[in-house]
């Protein structure tokens, strides 16, 4: 049995109201505070605990509790501002993998989550100890703890008997599991996310009498916003600053803000964060920025200590535009127009750039929130908050990091399905890859780790700030396409042509246009007018026979979207028949579709050009930012449409005997390495992964042997020479194929150990296998992102050619369906030219089980199968590496703060 800290780390987490607690295993030394914690208990909280009362029901409870030694027993407290407010314990039973589960919660603490929170804690240490159900006994009038047991989201089956009831708790996280653990995260967050971003009381600690002051630029902008809550200054030096009666300190406020803004030197940001939660502060804003690896340590341990939330350090401050908060806490130069867009950014120069955009297009901010270091409060936490804000309709992130990416992902899917959720993909040179050794390890850049993510979660990632002002230009004021064909009108040629092909390298479609719809634009059009698919008007078009071309390709079935494309003609301004009427005066009957427009003569990037229908119309600079913009409202169409994936359950694995190997493994080779080849045959087995027949010689006559064994009708065999530093076997000639015979056989032999010496261990040999196309799959262990599973055109030009994909594990049906079609190489997998389609059932289970495998050992740091060979008769792996790491097992979903 391994150490309580190492089988339960100590973690801080949220209660339902939003304080923060501390999870931790007891330990001898916290005895006398736990018969503290039992002695204070009513009677009646007692008695449902103990089935009974007596003094001495504590003393046995806090001595058993705290024995940190005993077999098989671990217990958990939850820590509020030291005082031990829960207690969850589970002592081994009679029963192979099961245990025994008690709680207990502080009588001033039920209905809190405290209890459920703890149960959550325990059963991810217990998963870590082979336990797989927990058994637990309860008073039948303990509703309380009935409904925790039930309310768990795991499958619970209470027996009743007279008084008592006996419930068995299946410890199987699944979906149900997930979903439950995400609504109580939720609930949380938002919770404990209010005196950050709704204070009721507010102090500036560092509002400076200078011009040139942060803390005073704050002060100011508050002042502005007409923030109605109590707004009180620190500054030793001043008695008001911009007409704010100033303190000395902290400490010596009247009463207790809710919200701190700190703009001080760095020096001085733990001790007064020490100050703000000794006196009661909720929340902290740190704009200050160069604190040293001791400082942020100590600001960040401050917080959990005191239960303060932390925005910063390094950032701008927050806005909070809701009519009954009005606040503005940052220092930029203009106040945030009040809108309905969320933004958190980490870069205050892009925080500042997107709140100048956003106010310029009139869509305006709801929230914002400069992450800055992002010591605390993410993304994560602010999708949650635009998620119940009933407000927020359009969430815009710049994150240049990510904290815990695969929780991040479940949450923006959930939240992405309720409004667009974009962001810039920020960090995507391929100066971020790291020095890996496999071919899947090289492939799985940081780029596409990133677009696993983005795509998965429905996150539309756009490539620079102007662009996802386009795209929040277009969704903000158009409704969604319901594909990707676009009809392009213009009254120049040559920018219709442009737009055309701005759609098409979008990934858009512009296509033919029905006969019957051609004769009726062309009815409507001058003379010279072509109706094919772009329209070209000409210039001399009239406003109401382009008005009347755009209503009806707005609303006609044979198109999703319409791109006009305008240029400023000399007969438009002497008749004084100005285009732009067109494109805002709707007829009648509305546009059903999508409208974008380029006006070549505009000057800003994007506007939003007010209409007659209600909406305004997104108006662009170039036909590109249009393009892209309609690009991404169509993806994001396809997305919704798309069913939310489940993760299948998977027979004929093996998840116990594979930890075993690894343990085995790990034992031999405390450091890891790579597997030898029958070690990786044995893994992949555990998973019921199909792979070419192999035997593993270690000498030419073991070699000879396993050749006469294993070759097929043809007699033909493969030798691979193995070796821990043999990686790219093609490229040092270690791979000799086509071998018939015992005497080509022994050459063969001979000749790699010629060339190869002390650097091969032995041999694999295989019969040749039949010609297929030739794939790679494999995983890599992300040290930040999870999981990756990689697929793609394999063989010995897997990284020369590049055409792979990746999603994160664990993977749904329906992300392996996007994995095996996202490479260009797909149409070879569907039948090509006639061909016969691959066993495309055995891809989709290849990939299942790798992520499977991925998912269940985080010591797996890559597994690398190239070729795999595809056939229509099924889908083999002919060569395998795999790495092996000691590593121990992170949950992602496990709720706790960073």
């Amino acid at each position: 049995m391994t150490d309580t800290a190492q089988r339960a780390p100590a973690a801080h987490a949220l209660l339902t109201d939003g304080r923060t607690v501390e999870i931790r295993p007891a330990r001898p030394e916290d005895r006398e505070n736990v018969l503290r914690f039992y002695e204070e208990m009513s009677a009646e909280n007692l008695r449902r605990r103990f089935f009974g009362v007596g003094s001495s029901l504590g003393r046995r409870a806090a001595d058993r509790a705290c024995d940190s030694a005993r077999p098989g027993h671990l217990a958990l407290l939850a820590c509020h501002e030291g005082r031990i407010i829960g207690l969850a314990e589970y002592e081994h039973g009679p029963a192979p993998a099961s245990a025994e589960v008690a709680l207990a919660v502080a009588d001033d603490l039920h209905h809190c989550g405290a209890g459920t929170l703890l149960l959550e804690h325990l059963v991810h240490a217990a998963r870590n100890e082979g336990i797989k159900v927990f058994t637990a006994d309860a008073l039948a009038d303990n509703h309380a703890m009935l409904n925790v047991f039930a309310d768990l989201g795991l499958e619970s089956s209470p027996r009743y008997d007279g008084g008592e009831v006996r419930c068995r708790i299946v410890l199987e996280p699944d979906e149900q599991y997930r979903s439950a653990v995400d609504e109580r995260g939720r609930t949380a967050d938002a919770a404990s996310l209010q005196p950050l971003l709704r204070p009721r009381s507010l102090v500036v600690v560092g509002a400076g009498r200078s011009p040139g002051s942060v803390g005073r630029a704050v002060l100011k902008n508050l002042r502005r916003a007409g923030f109605p809550g109590s707004l009180l200054a620190v500054n030793p030096h001043a008695r008001t600053v911009e007409g704010t009666p100033c303190h000395p300190s902290v400490l010596d406020l009247p009463h207790p803000p809710e919200l701190a803004v700190l703009a001080i030197p760095a020096r001085a940001v733990p001790e007064t964060a020490e100050q703000c939660g000794r006196s009661g502060v909720r929340a902290l804003v740190v704009l200050s920025s160069g604190l040293d690896a001791v400082q942020a340590a100590a600001l960040l341990a401050l917080c959990r200590r005191y239960g303060m939330r932390l925005v910063g350090p390094n950032c701008l401050g927050i806005a909070n535009t809701e009519d009954t908060v009005q606040l503005d806490a940052t220092f930029a130069a203009h106040r945030p127009l009040a809108g309905t867009a969320g933004v958190a950014v980490q870069s205050g120069g892009v925080g500042i750039a997107l709140l100048g955009g956003l106010s310029r297009l009139g869509i305006g901010v709801s929230s914002f929130v400069s992450l800055g270091d992002k010591y605390d409060v993410s993304g994560n936490d602010l999708l949650q908050w635009w998620e119940s804000d009933d407000r927020t309709d359009l969430a815009l992130l710049h994150l240049e990091s990510f904290g815990n990416p695969r929780a991040f992902s479940r949450t923006a899917r959930r939240v992405a399905r309720k409004m667009p959720v974009l962001t810039v993909d920020a960090g995507r040179s391929d100066a971020g890859r790291r020095a890996a050794a496999s071919h899947t390890a090289a492939a799985a850049t940081p780029t596409m780790t990133r677009q696993a993510l983005f795509t998965q979660a429905g996150i539309i990632a756009t490539r620079t700030i102007g662009e996802l002002l386009d795209t929040a230009a277009l969704l903000h004021s158009q409704p969604l396409p319901a594909g990707s064909r676009v009809a392009v009108l213009s009254n120049a040629g040559g920018a219709g042509v442009l737009a055309a092909d701005a759609c098409a390298e979008a990934g858009l479609a512009v296509p033919e246009l029905p006969g019957e719809l051609i004769t009726e634009l062309l009815g409507l059009l001058p003379a010279g007018a072509s109706a094919g698919n772009p329209i070209d008007t000409t210039a001399a078009v009239s406003g109401p026979a382009l008005r009347a071309c755009l209503d009806r390709l707005a609303g006609h079935r044979s198109v999703d979207a319409v791109l006009v494309a305008l240029a400023p003609t000399a007969l438009a301004a002497a008749t004084g028949d100005d285009p732009l009427r067109a494109l805002t005066h709707a007829g009648p009957d509305g546009r059903p579709h999508p409208v974008a427009a380029v006006l070549l003569d505009q000057a800003e990037q994007v506007r939003l050009l007010p209409t007659t229908s209600g909406g305004p119309l997104p108006a662009y600079a170039d036909p590109q930012s249009a393009a892209r913009a309609l690009a991404h409202a169509a993806a994001r169409t396809t997305w919704l449409a798309r069913p939310a994936g489940t993760v299948p359950r998977l027979t004929g694995t093996d998840p116990e005997g594979a930890r075993a190997l690894v343990d085995t493994f790990l034992t031999d080779h405390p450091e890891g390495g790579w597997l030898d080849p029958m070690a990786c045959t044995d893994l992949l087995g555990h998973y019921g992964i199909r792979q070419q027949p192999a035997a593993w010689a270690r000498s030419e006559q073991a070699a000879v042997d396993a050749a006469a064994r294993l070759a097929g009708p043809d007699g033909r065999v493969a030798l691979k020479a193995h070796g821990p530093r043999l990686l790219h076997k093609t490229d040092r000639g270690a791979v000799l194929l086509d071998l018939d015979g015992e005497d080509r056989v022994r050459a063969a032999h001979r000749d790699l150990t010629t060339r190869l010496g002390a650097e091969m261990t032995g041999v694999l040999v295989q019969p040749m296998a039949r010609r297929g196309t030739e794939l790679v799959a494999g995983v890599v262990q992300d040290e930040v992102f999870g999981p990756l599973v990689l697929f793609g055109l394999g063989g010995t030009a897997t990284e020369l050619l590049a055409d792979h994909a990746a999603r994160l594990a664990p993977l749904t049906d329906r992300d392996v369906d996007d994995l095996i079609g996202a490479p260009r190489c797909a149409p070879l997998l569907f039948g090509h030219r006639g061909g016969p389609p691959v066993d495309l059932p055995g891809l989709e289970q290849l990939l299942l089980r790798l992520s499977a495998m991925a998912c269940d050992l985080p010591q797996l740091a890559e597994a690398d199968l190239n070729p795999v060979v595809a056939r229509a008769d099924g889908v083999t792996a002919l060569d395998v590496r795999i790495r092996i790491l000691p590593r121990t097992a992170h949950d992602p979903y496990l709720r706790r703060l960073r």
